[in-house]
């Protein structure tokens, strides 16, 4: 089965980009607006003509966010439950991208 496709901006094999090029920047996360995967806000941004929409939480059971190294997907508690470390091949996941969360997955903390 091959990977999803990636968008952003020079996004490499493992799904790094131009804003997040580090050995850890190496997960990419669907977006609900568009059901495209994007390796930061920032390619999401720049790439789409339309708001992102975080994956909501009534979908968090279906895989939305995908390890660049062995092309596993994985629901959002899956990923928020790994410790920053891949389930399936261990590779080391970037923890600051915890502080963006709230960009990627519908947190709940407002009713809009």
């Amino acid at each position: 089965m091959s990977s999803p496709p990636v968008h952003g901006v020079a996004v490499g094999p493992e799904t790094r980009c131009a804003h997040y090029r580090t050995d850890r920047d190496i997960v990419a996360f669907k977006f609900a607006c568009c059901e495209c995967y994007y390796p930061c806000f920032r390619c999401h941004e720049e790439r789409t003509d339309h708001e992102a929409v975080p994956w909501p939480r009534d979908r968090f059971d279906e895989p939305s966010v995908l390890c660049g190294v062995c092309d596993t997907t994985l629901s959002v508690p899956n990923y928020l439950e790994a410790d920053y470390r891949c389930p399936a091949c261990d590779a080391a996941f970037n923890p600051g991208c915890g502080a963006h969360a709230a960009l990627y997955f519908e947190t709940g903390a407002s009713d809009q």
